[in-house]
């Protein structure tokens, strides 16, 4: 991966090389939202797909749908299991030449292998290309301020396409006022020679950077799902509205459609997200994996916290499909005490069951007799 000594930038804290904030998580949010600041993504990692039939192999072996995807046009996948559970995830980008997938930094070495396994005899050739590009995370306010690397004169900015509903996607949060819209999100990938003028631009004092607290702040308030947090063993893509930007419904067969199908057209998902806010009073913040109950019930788990520059300590948690979590009434158990905290729907109870089966007779039924 690129080296990049984000520890010259003053303030600079970082964990396992990721800058978590460089003095002030909040700070950096609001400049980020303005335009003033971009975000390095140590925390992101750069696959590359070349070949000529790299875009119809992932169109078969993934979610989404890529034979037709124009170059510099952004989307997203996902690999499942053949009983639909979410194994890995990816944003794509095409630049006519390579496919470049850009993945959380703990799933690629595991998608790379699974990829690498899946060539057969066709005419593809993964690689990890964390060595060649980095990413830099920035809303559409600031993309003036990254010079995204262009091998083949296509601009490798992904635009995160969350919240919109993609073609053939299927949204189950509704549209209106969906929080995802607040702020628009990009992943540009850059060379290290780019990388570098950002680092110094920093140290020097003419350009803000923003750490992953200030990242996650603006995901979490988005209700974005993300593979390192949001995903679990059990995961279908349904629970988490993965289904609007990272699931193609009409395409051709790939492993784990039967389970997203069904679910949509006839069942209801096991799980779902929700989004809480939480009380900040006593400024105890959960951790993932925290559990939420209902009383002396516990209906699900925590996934995702952050502390957001609005709307104060936020957080997304996966729950039972049957739980009633609307409104107040829920606490989160933490190590140093219980946090109440009160619920907004993203995923409602009744997701799925889309299809309109008609009801048939039972065939034990009889015809009444009737007299002459």
């Amino acid at each position: 991966m690129m080296d990049a000594d984000l520890g010259r930038v003053p303030g600079a804290v970082l964990a396992a090389g990721v800058l978590q904030h460089a003095g002030g998580p909040l700070i950096e949010q609001r400049a980020l939202v303005r335009g003033t600041a971009v975000a390095p993504r140590a925390d992101r990692r750069v696959l590359a797909v070349t070949g000529e039939d790299r875009l119809s192999w992932l169109d078969s072996v993934t979610s989404q749908a890529l034979t037709r995807l124009e170059p510099g046009r952004s989307t997203e996948l996902l690999v499942l299991d053949p009983q639909g559970r979410v194994e890995h995830a990816a944003a794509v980008l095409d630049d006519g030449e390579t496919t470049w997938l850009i993945v959380d930094r703990d799933d690629a070495d595991a998608l790379l292998a699974w990829l690498l396994r899946m060539r057969f005899r066709l005419r593809v050739a993964p690689r990890d290309a964390s060595d060649e590009l980095a990413v830099v995370g920035v809303t559409d306010a600031g993309l003036g301020l990254v010079v995204p690397a262009a091998p083949h004169e296509v601009p490798l900015v992904w635009k995160d396409p969350w919240p919109e509903i993609g073609p053939g996607g299927v949204g189950y949060a509704p549209e209106a006022d969906h929080p995802g819209y607040a702020v628009r999100w990009n992943e540009v990938l850059v060379t290290e020679a780019e990388l570098q003028r950002l680092i110094d631009a920093a140290v020097s004092g003419d350009l803000a950077l923003a750490g992953a607290l200030a990242v996650e702040a603006l995901r979490v308030a988005a209700w974005r799902p993300r593979w390192s947090a949001e995903v679990d063993e059990r995961t279908i893509p349904h629970e988490l509205d993965w289904m609007r930007t990272a699931v193609h419904m009409d395409k051709g067969c790939y492993r784990g459609q039967e389970t997203v199908a069904k679910v949509h057209n006839l069942g209801h998902p096991p799980r779902r997200v929700i989004a809480l806010q939480l009380d900040g009073s006593d400024d105890i913040l959960p951790t993932p994996g925290d559990p939420l109950r209902v009383g002396e019930t516990e209906i699900g788990r925590i996934t995702s916290v952050a502390r957001h520059h609005e709307d104060g300590p936020i957080a997304l948690a996966v729950v039972k499909r049957s739980a009633a979590v609307d409104g107040d009434g829920l606490v989160v158990s933490t190590a140093e005490g219980d946090v109440t905290a009160t619920a907004t729907t993203v995923v409602p109870p009744d997701a799925g069951a889309a299809a309109a089966v008609p009801r048939m007779p039972r065939l034990s039924r009889r015809p009444v007799a009737t007299q002459p």
